[in-house]
């Protein structure tokens, strides 16, 4: 029942690599003054997926590939078809672009979908998720919200979205919408920055003060029947964190999908990079039935050395936060540069992102996905 961060997507073996779609572009719908959805004509051989799950779209800006990963909002059990939510990011070159040029006919490369903030519905789960969302981090909430209605008669889903102003308010009407049809089992609670005169609703930061109010709103089902979900910016997702902490909700209970926009071009780590061994490496990768022996020179990622070498590897963000490249580590040493995009439970069973994964022994044995 609870939410799984270990689900793996079987590989068609037969593929020697990442899965490629190449989707057409059914309609964009303008969801605010800067949030667009891209809905995809789903091709002949369907695409599956799991609510939660994002897709990476590779796009040629300016004469160079550039990959974005964004949450799917569409659910599998509702939508006909694939749809990702895109907010413009302050100097965001594909979310800008996409914003400004994305039209019904263009045709953009997808990798399949992957992501494991996902989970498994089922019409005997009785459960109650709790979810903390803000901004675009309500894209894959959508999803999530749509496959437990929809799938699960006896569940409850209440969410808290916080945004800037109402304007900002991303799915507005189609959430109200929802939570007329789905009568006392959606529990939409908006949080607003900069709320208007009028404004009925909360406002201001969400601190321990607010979320105590917000508690008493929403039903109390018990530890044994709860869980917490959050997507949103990562200052948000740390505060509740703490909150959640000061509640005494155990920390196995509580979820997150980490953003990558705004961090995609983030400096080098200049100061763990003095960690490294300041010689080559060996790392075996088995990936896809195969084994890939790949040189890993002193300073690049592991992802890094692995393209260069002509090694086609799943991968997204490159900043450590997606978990497209997520490995199981079999043996060997290596540091990763950023741990964030990783439970705690993940990095005890050996999971690692080798986007930002360093070698620091010739022994280092991986095993994608």
């Amino acid at each position: 029942m609870a939410f799984s961060l270990f689900g793996k997507k079987k590989k068609d073996k037969s593929s020697g690599g990442p899965r490629y779609h190449n989707l057409e572009v059914k309609k964009v719908i303008n969801e605010t003054s800067d949030a667009i959805t891209i809905v995809f004509k789903q091709p002949e051989e369907k695409i599956s997926y799991k609510s939660g799950q994002f897709l990476t779209l590779i796009l040629t800006i300016d004469g160079k590939e550039v990959r974005r990963c964004y949450s799917l909002c569409s659910s599998p059990y509702v939508d006909e078809d694939l749809a990702v939510s895109i907010k413009r990011v302050d100097k965001g070159l594909v979310s800008n672009y996409l914003n400004d040029q994305c039209k019904a006919g263009d045709v953009i490369k997808v990798l399949e979908p992957m992501g494991t903030f996902t989970t498994e519905f089922s019409p005997s789960n009785k459960r109650h998720l709790i979810l903390f969302s803000g901004g675009s981090g309500i894209t894959p909430m959508m999803s999530i919200i749509k496959s437990t209605l929809s799938q699960e008669a006896d569940s409850l889903v209440s969410l808290i979205y916080a945004n800037r102003n109402i304007d900002s308010i991303i799915f507005h009407d189609e959430l109200e919408k929802m939570q007329d049809h789905y009568e006392g089992r959606l529990h939409v609670i908006h949080i607003l920055d900069d709320a208007p005169m009028n404004w009925q609703g909360y406002s201001g930061l969400l601190n321990q003060e607010l979320l105590k109010k917000l508690f008493e709103r929403i039903p109390n089902w018990g530890y044994d029947k709860t869980t917490y979900l959050m997507c949103g910016p990562e200052g948000m997702m740390k505060n509740v964190e703490s909150l959640l902490k000061l509640e005494n909700i155990p920390s196995e209970n509580v979820f997150k999908e980490s953003f990558v926009q705004g961090i995609i071009d983030k400096g080098e780590d200049k100061d763990s990079k003095k960690k490294d061994d300041k010689k080559q490496h060996e790392v075996l990768i088995h990936y896809d039935g195969e084994d890939y022996q790949i040189n890993v020179k002193p300073g690049n990622s592991i992802l890094e050395s692995a393209l260069d070498q002509g090694v086609d590897l799943p991968y997204s963000c490159q900043s450590g936060l997606c978990t497209a490249c997520r490995c199981k580590k079999i043996k060997g040493e290596m540091r990763m540069s950023e741990e964030e995009g990783l439970s705690e439970a993940e990095i005890k069973d050996g999971y690692v992102l080798i986007c930002v994964g360093h070698p620091l022994s010739d022994d280092l044995e991986l095993e994608v996905g």
